[in-house]
This record gives C-alpha cells, sequence and structure tokens, in this order.
C-alpha cells in the first residue's frame, strides 16, 4: 500500500507548518536589504551596518536553549505560536524606531524578530516530521525546506521595491543637506521601512491565530529525559574532536554565508559607482536563486558522490571564489562573489549530518550546540566590516574565504573518516 505522505484530515495544518520554512527566509534576507538601507539613512561605516546581522544571530543564540525548553515543557505548536507572536512584535517595534528614527531603536526591534524566529526554528522542524508517518519523515522535511530559499528570494523582492530608493545620494551630498532637509530625507527613508515590516507583522500574528485554532495531529506534548543523558549527556561529547570540528566549520560556513550575503549590495555599488540600491538588489536576487538551484544540482550529486567529498569541493570552489572577488574587482569580481552562492548550497546540512555521524547516544547534545553555531553569522559580517572600513569591501572578502577554509577542511577530514 501507498504510504500516506501527511497524515489525512491534516493539509491544512501541515500548509501552516511549510509556510513557517519561507516566513524565516523572508525575515533574514530582509536583514540584507536593510544595511544598505541603514548604512545610508543612518551614514554608516561597513562595522556598524553589520551590526544589523550581529543583533539577529545573537538573538538566535540566546533564544536557541530557552526556546528548546519551552517546546518540551509546552509542545511543538505552542512553541510555533510563541515564535509566531514574538516575530510579530519585533515587526510591530520597527514603527516606533522608525518614528524616533534611531538606528539601536531597529537593532532592538531585529532582536526581538530574532527570538521569534528561534522558537520557529527549533519547532517547525520536528513538527513537520510529525504530520505524517514516521517513514516519510525525511521527505517531508526535504520538502519544507524548499520553501525556505523562496521566502529568502521574495523577502529581497519585497525590500527592493518597498525599501530601497531608486537613487542614490553620496554621504557628502547628504552631509550637505540643511538640517531641516535632512531631517526631512531621513523620516521619509525611514518611512520606507515602516510598510513591509507593518505586512510583515500582519500575517505572521494572523498565522499565530490559524495555527492555535487550526486541529493539528496529536503531538508529544513533552518530551521526555533526554537519551544520552546516562551516557554523559554534553560532557560526553569530549570523546568526539571531530564533531567539534564541525562545530567550528558550522560557525564558519553560516558566518562565510551571511557576510557574502550583506554585503552583495556594497560590493556592487563600490565597484559600479553611482549604482542605486535598488539595480543593485537585482544583484542578490540573482545570487539567491543561484543558491536555490546549487540545492539540486548538490542534491543530484549526492546520488553520485559522497556527500564528505562534494562538501570539500564546494568550499574549495568558494575558497577560490571569494579570493578572486578579493583581488580582481569590478564586473568580474561580483561575478565570481555571485556564484559562492550555488557551492554554499549543500554546506549547512552536510556539515551538520557529518559532524552528528557516530555520536550515537550523544546524537540529541550535539545537535543543540550544532544550532548555536550559527552565532557565527553575528560575529563574522562586523569583521568584514572592520576589514572593509581599514581597507574596502573588496579585500573584505578574503574573510569569508578563510571561513571557506575551515569547512573545506572538515569536509576533507570527514571524508577520511567515512571512508
Amino acid at each position: 500500500m501507498k504510504k500516506e505522505f501527511i497524515t489525512p484530515g491534516f493539509l491544512g495544518a501541515t500548509v501552516l507548518v511549510v509556510a513557517l520554512f519561507a516566513f524565516w527566509g523572508m525575515s533574514n534576507s530582509l536583514n540584507d536589504v536593510l544595511i544598505p538601507q541603514f548604512r545610508k539613512t543612518f551614514l554608516l561605516g561597513d562595522f556598524a551596518s553589520s551590526f544589523v546581522q550581529f543583533a539577529t544571530f545573537i538573538g538566535y543564540f540566546v533564544f536557541a536553549i530557552p526556546a528548546s525548553l519551552f517546546m518540551r515543557r509546552f509542545g511543538y505548536r505552542a512553541a510555533v505560536v510563541m515564535g509566531l507572536v514574538l516575530f510579530g512584535t519585533g515587526a510591530l517595534l520597527f514603527y516606533p524606531a522608525a518614528q524616533y528614527g534611531e538606528y539601536h531603536f531597529f537593532l532592538g526591534a531585529l532582536f526581538v524578530v530574532a527570538s521569534g524566529l528561534s522558537f520557529l526554528e527549533t519547532s517547525a522542524n520536528p513538527m513537520i516530521a510529525a504530520m505524517g508517518p514516521a517513514e516519510n519523515a525525511d521527505q517531508r522535511l526535504n520538502f519544507a525546506q524548499m520553501f525556505n530559499p523562496l521566502g529568502t528570494i521574495l523577502g529581497v523582492f519585497v525590500g527592493k521595491e518597498l525599501i530601497l530608493s531608486d537613487h542614490h545620494l553620496s554621504p557628502e551630498q547628504i552631509q550637505a543637506m540643511e538640517p531641516a532637509a535632512r531631517a526631512t530625507w531621513q523620516a521619509g527613508e525611514l518611512a520606507a521601512v515602516k510598510l513591509p515590516y507593518m505586512g510583515i507583522a500582519c500575517v505572521v500574528l494572523l498565522w499565530a491565530l490559524l495555527v492555535g485554532i487550526t486541529r493539528f495531529p496529536p503531538l508529544a506534548r513533552r518530551v521526555t529525559e533526554d537519551a544520552d543523558a546516562s551516557a554523559g549527556g554534553f560532557s560526553g561529547l569530549k570523546a568526539f574532536p571531530r564533531y567539534w570540528l564541525g562545530v567550528l566549520a558550522q560557525f564558519a560556513y553560516v558566518g562565510a554565508q551571511v557576510g557574502v550575503w550583506s554585503f552583495v549590495i556594497r560590493y556592487t555599488q563600490f565597484n559600479t559607482p553611482g549604482t542605486a540600491e535598488k539595480i543593485a538588489a537585482n544583484n542578490l536576487i540573482i545570487t539567491l536563486v543561484l543558491f536555490f538551484a546549487g540545492r539540486f544540482v548538490g542534491t543530484l550529486l549526492m546520488s553520485k558522490y559522497r556527500p564528505a567529498s562534494l562538501l570539500t569541493l564546494f568550499a574549495a570552489a568558494d575558497i577560490v571564489l571569494c579570493v578572486v572577488a578579493a583581488l580582481a574587482g569590478g564586473n568580474f569580481g561580483l561575478y565570481a562573489l555571485m556564484a559562492t552562492s550555488f557551492f554554499m548550497s549543500i554546506q549547512f546540512p552536510t556539515i551538520f549530518t557529518m559532524s552528528l555521524r557516530g555520536l550515537g547516544a550523544h546524537t540529541k547534545s550535539g545537535s543543540s550546540f550544532l544550532v548555536m553555531a550559527i552565532v557565527g553569522g553575528a560575529i563574522i559580517p562586523p569583521l568584514m566590516g572592520l576589514v572593509s572600513d581599514a581597507s574596502s569591501i573588496n579585500v573584505a572578502m578574503l574573510v569569508p574565504a578563510i571561513c571557506f577554509a575551515v569547512v573545506s577542511f572538515f569536509g576533507f577530514t570527514a571524508r577520511k573518516a567515512t571512508a
């Protein structure tokens, strides 16, 4: 008999959960639009503007464990509702932040948004796995994850059309404005941020209501004591040095990915002076489409080649492309930078699975550190900003090149271990 893809009678509930994967993809990609917008509006350097990502990924890091504990105590659906409420609340905070016109208020709002996203990412993956027969859990997860890059592309498109302007003013032109004219211009630029986030807040809070009232399959409300608790818990991971190299590789990968995507618009404008943010954002959209395409190609290649070998080669390709972007500049460097996303595509899930291989009873503890390793997205972009302010955005691309070297080295060691 053919296995059901989802539990019969719960199609609506499944749609609600699958949409969550697009929600957090859209939110995170909007950050890549906010960085050039805030950089221009508040006259920030690359280091200061990168704190958009710092506020977001620190929020993920801080709330990862509380979200997990909340999910264990109250169940998957309650964690999803809590995440959506926090997400919507953070989006609503963009309105007073724009009214006050203070950069740090926006960072606070992003931190609240990230707290909600942490709840969503912690609960949505196991929840979608529980929406049907266990035999099809991997298939459902892969299907749901396809909507994440689609949401990412949508987020950049929305930001491009609603936030970014058609004209680019240089810092010198902005500073030359009369104080009253400058205040009016700044208020207009910040007002552009309000509309998309108010729309997001409405959709997300409505989604929280729908999740709360929709009938879901019976899910476990509590999680029993971890199977690895008797095996030494977190301390037992000390016996797996390759696992800790995987945690470092995940930290490096997420930092590199977020850093590259954060500065695609900036790189475009630096290498093609006078390019408006809205035009430069088209390159970011192309970059994300390449990431989406890479996922399909990489998945197909994994049916013929070992994942660890592909990880090694894909990360090595990104090293070369980042070095080209750093040294060549111009359109050639830009094309190289955009192409990195194609090879990034398989890296996060491959690092994740390779790191957990062989942990046995310690797998659950190991997963938690790999999730927390996304804090690399809070550290690497500001580091790139420091390098850029001290030299140029082109030179800053050497930072993700080093990160990809860590990933490639991990893939090489994982390949040897699984030979």
